[in-house]
């Protein structure tokens, strides 16, 4: 399908390993993005048409030649403004942040949440210290989109939430999930506190089980760092701590598969399973 004739006016072929747009996009898909405002870079057909599903305004796509069959395929979704930059496989390669690239990226402009998106009658939370696997952090945004959370708070010292790799682990619930990051967990706690969260702290012994528990009003997970687990000051301070009872050859789960339990106890105990 042909974009709009507005929209091939902003077509550019790029040759030059320095274009602008080629450090642009190299840097978002490397590492986090510098502020709040930075554009996300999201590569690969399937996020780029997760971010345009999810309503997101891409300021540029950048395409090689044989992902040029990628473009038809969006079709609609793409806005008749978009900035389209095409490629050479090899630059495209020299940008992307995956060892086998599709020959598609995007820079989106990301979601801006506010502490009241996360919050509500029925706020069931995930609050993550020390999760330093972008990873783990994707794949724990993705199963609190999947079974009903409310949104995530990624405390300073966490992989940004925002970041390349966690975007792709992700797949796409990074977009639409209410979204919250770089708080100091104290601070967190406190305002979870005030708005009237029940917080429970995950931890590997002395916790109750997630089915001794009740996770039906509105509530807090908080899930640690995968060698340490969370700071004794944070355990200390919360409600409650659960821990998931393990085969005694296993000392514990890492952070995404611990908070998807806890989180799908919860949608259970909410009726949200069919």
């Amino acid at each position: 399908m042909p974009l709009p004739a507005n929209a091939r006016a902003k077509n550019e072929r790029i040759e030059s390993r320095e274009n602008r747009w080629l450090k642009r996009f190299r840097a978002a898909l490397e590492g986090p993005p510098p502020n709040d405002r930075a554009p996300l870079g999201v590569e690969g057909p399937r996020l780029v048409d997760e971010a345009l599903r999810s309503g997101l305004t891409p300021e540029a796509v950048l395409v090689s030649d044989s992902g040029e069959r990628h473009v038809a395929r969006l079709g609609r979704r793409l806005p008749p403004s978009l900035r389209l930059l095409r490629t050479s496989n090899r630059l495209f390669a020299s940008v992307a942040g995956t060892e086998t690239p599709q020959g598609i990226a995007a820079l989106i402009e990301p979601p801006h949440w506010r502490l009241a998106d996360l919050l509500g009658s029925a706020a069931l939370v995930v609050v993550l210290v020390g999760v330093q696997d972008p990873g783990n952090v994707g794949t724990i945004v993705r199963a609190a989109e999947a079974l009903g959370a409310s949104g995530l708070f990624s405390c300073v010292g966490s992989a940004h939430p925002f970041g390349a790799k966690a975007v792709r682990a992700s797949a796409g619930s990074i977009f639409r999930l209410p979204v919250l990051a770089g708080s100091p967990p104290l601070d967190v706690l406190a305002e979870l506190r005030r708005r009237g969260l029940f917080q429970f702290a995950a931890v590997a012994s002395e916790g109750r089980s997630p089915v001794e528990l009740k996770f039906s009003s509105p509530c807090a997970f908080w899930i640690g760092s995968e060698g340490s687990g969370l700071p004794g000051d944070v355990v200390r301070s919360t409600d409650a701590s659960v821990r998931i009872p393990l085969r005694a050859t296993v000392d514990s789960l890492n952070a995404a598969t611990a908070a998807s339990v806890l989180l799908y106890e919860a949608a259970r105990q909410r009726g949200r399973l069919v």
